[in-house]
């Protein structure tokens, strides 16, 4: 660890140099996007679309060949464009126009700088602020505070993470530790369901199954409700981060009744494509993609082999972290640096205070019944609205039963103590993402692996790509914006130029392909908000956590990328 802080401290030198060199010298490569949508007309006349469900009115169009952010006009550029979109008529065609640009394979620098420092120095707080200030530089905003921190730390997403996983997340935590409640529910389920790691494993991986939401909610019911029982029953953190982590993003690809649909569909508009031609068309598409989600049911089918004891396809690190689970009892390994803290484990009860298993079960009863009752009603899960109420619970239920406010207070401040690290980690991997997006990062990747390929190598080579830019970003739905855009107008160029005979299982497999790609990424980057939450809400290092799952998530992605390209020689 010494050694490499001095190496570590090169990099981080060589990273900051490098981007001011780029920022200042380097030639920007602007790039014509183009975004389709569903237009129709308005009450009064007026060409329109919808954008996160508001109706919008186009202004004038103006001829494709005339705009000035086609990508002729932009290869001339000496400066920014002064446009930064435009609506085209391009043949029957109605389009926005948006540039964007990137810097070469210079682009990918903050994203590389951030992993290499992660992974040698096990400090993601610290490799994640290499990162933005790398970054930061490449952008020529040398302003950190006022220019990059500050207009992030602003942004809807990181005041969302600051209210949910520090005060919500964060104080629940800390009035169940004050409470025993979480340590109540443990021995309960021990006492009835869970006779040892396995039933320990196997409820946290039904639970998985069962919160199908996918994403951050998911990961935070699972890891919160199972960590005290795993920890009682002596299961390893390194297994439960996996088993939490690899059932909810892999889950939702599968088990679609989510918010995935909504969001994905207005990604997937082909113009010309009748079976992508209305919502109802495309949302359709999806869910007849879910059989071929092969990493998606590959990845959950893993952590049940895992939660059976079953190890085969886990890896070295996670089966070395099962045996010295079950021989020596030590959940972490020697040097771990574990994401919660202390006041989070155990309990921390006054001498007075009896606990009781409901005053857990009733607030994690409201937090699912209304996430779920949320999104059948409103068409998204109100995951503020379901820790909030949950919280309010859980003190009025302390107070009722006779512990005293001061206590409460406490449990509560204790709580924020345990989480803010990985809160402050959090919102620095989202700055990390949205600074990897402005500079290109996963542009470039599609422009450099965007060549003609042949259709049976398409689907291997879509998953390649969402998972490096997955990966690189920390995101699988911010991949989702970049890489289907230009993922299906693709597969359906190769699909008739080829003269497929089965074009739409072609479509649906590259579909998959693209969906499932940026799911492995996103769950294998050690910046990932799913990642960094697996980690904290299970008690384990954040590393080992991303070492040890990251050789049973690849070898789904292998198998899932041959299924893929053997039903595209059968089927297609």
């Amino acid at each position: 660890m010494t050694k490499s802080k001095p190496l570590a401290l090169l990099i981080f030198l060589f990273g900051v140099f490098t981007a001011i060199y780029v920022g200042q010298g380097a030639g920007v490569h602007w790039v014509e996007q183009q975004y389709s949508y569903d237009i129709h007309k308005s009450d009064s006349g007026q060409l329109s679309y919808y954008f996160k469900g508001e109706q919008r009115d186009i202004p004038d169009l103006v001829p494709y060949e005339s705009s000035p952010l086609r990508q002729s006009n932009l290869d001339e550029l000496q400066a920014a464009p002064k446009l930064s979109q435009q609506w085209v008529q391009k043949a029957e065609q109605v389009l926005l126009l948006k540039p964007a640009f990137h810097f070469g394979a210079w682009s990918l620098l903050p994203a590389v700088i951030t992993i290499v420092l992660c992974l040698m120095t096990r400090e993601p707080l610290t490799a994640l602020l290499a990162g933005v200030i790398v970054g930061a530089m490449m952008l020529g905003r040398y302003d950190l505070t006022d220019k990059v921190l500050v207009p992030n730390l602003a942004s809807e997403s990181a005041a969302a993470i600051l209210l949910l996983y520090l005060w919500l997340l964060g104080g629940l935590l800390g009035i169940w530790s004050k409470t025993g409640a979480a340590l109540a529910f443990a021995n309960f389920m021990t006492k009835h369901f869970v006779k040892g790691p396995r039933s320990a494993k196997l409820i946290a991986w039904l639970m998985g199954v069962l919160f199908f939401q996918g994403g951050t909610m998911s990961t935070v019911l699972v890891g919160t409700t199972v960590r005290p029982l795993a920890d009682k029953a002596k299961v390893s953190h390194e297994e439960m981060s996996y088993i939490v982590d690899s059932t909810a993003s892999p889950i939702a690809s599968v088990i679609t009744f989510n918010a995935w649909p909504a969001y994905v569909q207005a990604l997937i508009f082909v113009p010309g494509v009748s079976f992508l031609a209305t919502e109802a068309d495309r949302i359709s598409f999806f869910f007849s993609s879910v059989p071929f989600s092969f990493y998606g049911i590959l990845a959950v089918l893993g952590t049940l082999l895992l939660s059976l004891n079953i190890t085969h396809f886990s890896g070295e690190r996670i089966r070395a972290a099962h045996i010295r689970a079950a021989k020596t009892g030590q959940l972490d390994a020697e040097n771990a640096r574990p994401l919660s803290a202390k006041e989070l484990q155990g309990a921390d009860s006054p001498d007075y205070y009896t606990a009781n298993i409901w005053e857990f079960l009733l607030p994690l009863a409201s937090i699912i019944g209304i996430a779920i009752g949320t999104f059948y009603f409103l068409g998204s899960p109100k995951v503020n609205w379901a820790f909030a109420i949950a919280l309010v619970i859980a003190a009025f239920m302390a107070m009722a039963r006779g512990m005293a406010l001061e206590d409460i207070i406490e449990g509560f401040g204790n709580g924020l103590k345990g989480v803010v690290v990985a809160s402050v980690i959090l919102m620095l991997a989202i700055t990390i993402g949205s600074i990897s997006k402005e500079v290109g990062g996963g542009l470039y990747l599609t422009q450099l692996l965007g060549e003609q390929v042949q259709f049976w190598m398409l689907p291997c080579f879509l998953m390649v790509l969402t998972m490096l830019i997955a990966f690189s970003t920390g995101t699988s739905w911010g991949t989702y914006a970049i890489a289907f855009p230009l993922a299906m107008p693709l597969a359906w160029s190769i699909a008739e130029m080829q003269h497929l005979a089965d074009p739409y299982m072609f479509m649906t497999l590259c579909f998959a392909a693209v969906l499932n790609g940026s799911v492995y990424g996103d769950q294998c980057s050690p910046i990932s908000d799913t990642t960094i939450l697996s980690a904290m809400t299970t008690g384990c290092d954040l590393m080992d956590h991303v070492k040890s799952q990251l050789v049973p998530a690849t070898f789904a992605a292998i198998a899932a990328m041959l299924l893929w390209t053997g039903c595209a020689f059968v089927l297609v």
